[in-house]
């Protein structure tokens, strides 16, 4: 994807989006060879977990998408878990609308570089989304998911437990490291805190990412209020 525009002094070019979103990148990539192996040992082959890693490319809910056909779980169930917890993608979405620009195809393939890393990459101080943060950091992780994916579902055998390698506490602590550099203003650090206090508090009550769902809300009207 190229852009029509020179560079603006001081402006972010794609290559700063890569830069910034490389040691993410190897997290993704390890967590794609996970989610390739986990998918191919739940009965969906070898091609379509890295077909998925392309079009749909969500961690979180194509990790629930395998793991309930993994475990027996009918199409539909595993289907709408995955739709609840991409919703929190409304609010974020939202948030970044007002950096797409040009005709729709161009705005549908920029929207399809957002992803939790990817937006957190790409904030700005004034609140606002750089879009070639945004796109260069999004290139980067949708290439190092499917790569992996790809390592897990053809080659899963020659490599080591994902489960071994104590992937589940990198990507906690990878979020973590995000939100600290998003919570230096005093609204920001607010709308934080009570986006956790709402998830908390909804989490025994609801299902399976109302939760997520409703403190991305919060946080995007937090976000949004002046400081």
């Amino acid at each position: 994807m190229t852009d029509p525009q020179a560079p603006e002094p001081g402006r972010r070019t794609y290559l700063d989006g890569v830069r910034a979103a490389a040691p993410i990148g190897v997290a993704a990539f390890a967590f794609g060879v996970s989610f390739g192996v986990l998918a191919r040992a739940a009965g969906m082959g070898r091609v379509a977990p890295v077909v998925m890693s392309v079009t749909t490319f969500a961690g979180s809910a194509q990790f629930a998408v395998a793991s309930i056909l993994g475990a027996g779980g009918g199409l539909v169930t595993a289907i709408v878990a995955a739709v609840l917890l991409n919703l929190r993608y409304g609010p974020i979405g939202l948030s970044a609308a007002g950096a797409f620009e040009g005709p729709w195809w161009r705005r549908v393939l920029t929207a399809q570089m957002i992803v939790d890393e990817s937006w957190a990459v790409a904030q700005r101080h004034d609140g606002r989304i750089d879009r070639h943060l945004l796109i260069g950091a999004g290139l980067l992780l949708l290439v190092c998911w499917t790569a992996g994916t790809a390592v897990g579902a053809f080659a899963g055998d020659l490599v080591a437990d994902p489960e071994s390698l104590g992937l589940d506490a990198a990507f906690p602590a990878l979020f973590l490291a995000l939100l600290w550099s998003q919570v230096r203003e005093r609204s920001r650090l607010l709308a934080a805190l009570g986006g956790a206090a709402i998830a908390l508090a909804l989490m025994p009550f609801t299902g399976p990412g109302v939760p997520i769902v409703a403190a991305s809300l919060a946080c995007l009207v937090g976000t949004r209020r002046p400081a």
